[in-house]
């Protein structure tokens, strides 16, 4: 039996006043409306995702969307519910639609707001699976109690509304080949990531990001300084206008300039809408990068530098999950 707390509904009522409206949205088939937190983490946005189509199981969904609410959007506007220092480390789905989230310890370091979006993000997301009905949440392999003590018990969608006029943006995946600078400097080496990113972000864009993020993988270094900035990019005619700002030409000189040059190219030339790139500062196409660069040229895509002997080693991040022993270890 569904335990209510007085307490519980009260915090409740405050989310729906927070979230401004009540009604459930109509998703198109296919897809789940995934809840996220607003940069100011005070409140939830619903953005519509579409899984992967060969996921038909219940409990491979459960995992792939739980996948999806602990990675970050690519978004700025968006925060994942599930902070990076907290795992999801075992579901368990009965008969009846009760699934059980079992969480490690650092699930209680977040604030009393925070942790309340975070449970109706999951309940909100996860009960649109067939087969789920109602959440209950453990830390530690113990029942989650609220303020005063009491355990929280099962949640459903039915206990809190959403705003039906809200926008929902589109949420999909993609693979990037991104070429960073191997360790000695003098050749490309290739990393594959797969990464959830908004629809209203571009893709160049996202390449352009990962990039002055930087590798993952241990045997390649960042090609451009992370103080860069993406000032502006642009397709047209199949020709990709890069703008950075001058932190990009505060270069590490152990990286070898047509490193750098081709890190860009060959990662945006990598998409398949982009032929070309044309580098600027600050909108700025005079002048050359370093010595033998000019930056008024369009350059194409040019392999030679890849290593093939270190590009060998790829990486996958954000990776969905599909083994069913362990799909979130």
């Amino acid at each position: 039996m569904r335990k209510q707390k007085v307490f519980f509904m009260a915090v409740i009522l405050w989310i729906c006043a927070v979230l401004g409206g009540c009604g459930a949205k109509e998703q198109p088939e296919g897809t789940f409306s995934i809840s996220y937190l607003d940069k100011e983490q005070t409140k939830l946005v619903r953005v519509s995702y579409e899984p992967a189509a060969d996921v038909t199981d219940t409990e491979l969904l459960v995992h792939e969307l739980i996948d999806v609410l602990s990675t970050d959007s690519g978004d700025v506007d968006l925060v994942r519910p599930i902070p990076e220092e907290v795992k999801v480390t075992q579901t368990l789905l009965n008969n009846d639609g009760d699934l059980k989230v079992y969480f490690n310890e650092a699930y209680l370091t977040m604030d009393a707001v925070k942790e309340m979006l975070c449970r109706l993000a999951l309940v909100q997301t996860l009960t649109q699976v067939d087969g789920v009905d109602c959440l209950e949440f453990f830390v530690d392999n113990e029942p989650l109690l609220d303020t005063k003590g009491n355990e929280v018990g099962e949640m459903t969608a039915d206990d809190f509304v959403v705003n039906p006029g809200e926008q929902i943006n589109s949420i999909q995946h993609a693979t990037l080949d991104l070429y960073f600078s191997n360790p000695g400097g003098d050749g490309l080496v290739l990393e594959t990531q797969k990464v959830y990113y908004n629809s209203n972000v571009s893709l160049e864009k996202l390449v352009i990001e990962h990039l002055i993020a930087g590798p993952k993988m241990s045997d390649a270094i960042a090609s451009i300084p992370s103080e860069t900035a993406l000032v502006n990019v642009s397709v047209a005619d199949r020709i990709c206008y890069v703008s950075l700002d001058d932190g990009f030409r505060a270069q590490n000189y152990n990286v070898q300039e047509p490193i750098v040059i081709y890190s860009l190219v060959d990662s945006l030339t990598a998409l398949p809408h982009i032929d070309k790139v044309q580098i600027s500062v600050n909108g700025d196409t005079s002048g050359v990068y370093r010595e033998s660069f000019p930056l008024s040229t369009i350059y194409e895509e040019d392999l030679s530098y890849v290593r093939l002997a270190d590009s060998s080693k790829t990486v996958i991040i954000n990776d969905i999950k599909e083994d069913t022993k362990n799909p979130l270890e």
